[in-house]
C-alpha cells in the first residue's frame, strides 16, 4: 500500500509541475501522469545511485549542490525515455528541468509527509 501511496504522490508531484512550470507539459492525462511517475521512480532507483556515486567528488566539492543537477539529468532522462515509449512528457531544456525537479522533490516530500503523518528522518 505505501508503495502505491509514493506512485500516487509521484504522480501528483509531476502534474504540480506541468501546472506551475509553461516548460514541463504532460499531455494524455492520469494514464501518462502515472506512466511519468512510474519512469521517474525507476530512473531514480537504478541510475540515480550509479551517477551519485561517480559524481561523489563534484557533490563533495559543491557542498551538495550537485545534487541538483543530478535531479535535473534524472528529470530529462525520464523525458527521453517517455518519449521512446509513447508518453506526452516534455521539459524544455535543462534550466526547466533544474527547477521542474526541485518542484516535484517539494512536492513528493509534503505529500508523503501528509500521507505517513510524521517526518521518516
Amino acid at each position: 500500500m505505501n508503495l502505491l501511496l509514493r506512485w500516487a504522490a509521484a504522480a501528483a508531484a509531476v502534474w504540480a509541475a506541468d501546472w506551475l512550470l509553461p516548460g514541463i507539459r504532460v499531455t494524455g492525462g492520469v494514464r501518462t501522469l502515472l506512466a511519468v511517475a512510474l519512469i521517474l521512480g525507476l530512473v531514480n532507483a537504478l541510475v540515480r545511485p550509479v551517477v551519485r556515486w561517480f559524481a561523489c567528488g563534484l557533490v563533495a566539492l559543491t557542498l551538495g549542490l550537485f545534487l541538483l543537477v543530478i535531479n535535473a539529468a534524472m528529470l530529462l532522462l525520464t523525458e527521453w525515455i517517455a518519449g521512446r515509449t509513447g508518453f506526452g512528457f516534455e521539459v524544455d531544456g535543462f534550466t526547466t528541468a533544474l527547477i521542474g525537479s526541485v518542484v516535484i522533490s517539494l512536492v513528493t516530500w509534503a505529500l508523503s509527509l501528509l500521507v505517513s503523518g510524521r517526518d521518516d528522518r
